[in-house]
């Protein structure tokens, strides 16, 4: 029975039976109690208008059963129609209770379209419980990740105003570092809200990758030599059609990924064609990964088992996966001999 006739197949062909069996009660019940009164008792036979007791009783008889057979196809049919839509509206009123949990329940055996419309709902009950779920997370997430750096400020701004630290360049280095850190939070949380709307633009152009990726790096060397990384390119030429401002955010959330995360050691950048993909990969030298954690690094505000105190928001990796799906790619995790990560992104050439 499929979902879109369920139901009107259903109703016709319970109704089809229904009045089957009720015209065979009349048709068969007759020729039975004529064929009886023929053979036992003629006299019982009116052969004018007014029917003759025994003939009055059988008529009432066959209407009395008539109803009952109608009522009984009537009931039944009815509660596996009407129980899934009261299932359905009890559900809804306790979601609009708050009960996000709440589920509707179908008859057995199901009919097409009601056992639809329940699957429907709950998975539509699903969904928004799970959404509320994630909104509680990331609220909480958004508002713990905010707390340190705002908490830093004001108690150096308010130690600077009291005269308990000295203004000194270095202090004023300092709130300058952590007022970066805090717009670079808010950056970030800008961007994966604009990526779960649906709202994330890119402006793509051919760029030339290798000149894209070689700037980063060079910035963001020095931080990485200081940290014990001996960074090594393998670019290969060509041009990319990319948003090169977003490609260039997202190997620098992998260059930071690898500074706070991986061990001091050789890092590798690799930028190149295969196919009709460009790929983009960072590859460092441990420590390794458990493929399902690693996946799940990919997901906002996580990190993972190796991170070192003071890691992160836990963002980068998500804004990675954002900027590359927004390109029509995915970022990936592979691991790199011997024992290492290697983080890359993808796009469609």
């Amino acid at each position: 029975m499929t979902p879109a006739y369920g139901l009107r197949r259903q109703l016709v062909v319970t109704l089809a039976v229904m009045a089957l069996g009720i015209a065979l009660l009349f048709l068969l019940g007759s020729y039975a109690l004529y064929g009886l009164l023929t053979a036992y008792s003629p006299s019982s036979i009116s052969y004018d208008l007014m029917p003759s007791p025994i003939e009055a009783a059988w008529m009432f008889a066959t209407v009395l059963v008539a109803l009952v057979l109608a009522v009984a196809t009537a009931v039944k049919l009815s509660r596996r129609i009407v129980a899934p839509l009261n299932s359905v509206a009890e559900s809804l009123r306790s979601i609009a209770g708050g009960d996000l949990s709440a589920r509707a329940a179908n008859a057995e055996p199901a009919l097409g379209e009601t056992a639809q419309l329940v699957r429907d709902f709950n998975g539509m009950a699903e969904r928004l419980q799970h959404m509320a779920q994630e909104r509680a997370f990331w609220n909480a997430a958004i508002a713990h990740e905010l707390r340190t750096p705002v908490t830093i400020l004001r108690g150096r701004l308010q130690g600077l105003t009291e005269g308990v630290f000295e203004p000194t360049p270095a202090q004023f280095q300092a709130l300058l570092k952590n007022v970066e850190g805090l717009a670079r939070l808010i950056e970030d949380l800008r961007l994966l809200g604009l990526k779960d709307s649906g709202h994330l633009e890119l402006h793509l152009e051919l760029a030339d990758l290798a000149a894209e990726v070689r700037a980063v790096v060079q910035a963001y060397e020095p931080s990485l030599q200081a940290a014990g990384f001996a960074v090594a390119l393998e670019l290969q030429p060509g041009d990319a059609l990319c948003d090169p401002v977003r490609i260039r955010q997202a190997l620098l959330a992998l260059l930071e990924n690898a500074l706070r995360h991986a061990t001091p050691g050789p890092l590798r950048v690799r930028a190149w064609q295969e196919g009709e993909d460009w790929h983009l990969c960072v590859e460092d030298a441990g420590p390794g990964l458990e493929p399902a954690e690693a996946q799940r690094l990919f997901e906002a505000f996580q990190r993972g088992g190796s991170a070192r105190p003071g890691a992160g928001s836990g963002l980068g990796l998500a804004v990675v996966q954002a900027i590359a799906q927004a390109h029509g790619g995915a970022a990936v995790w592979a691991a790199s001999a011997p024992g290492g990560s290697a983080f890359s992104l993808r796009w469609p050439a």
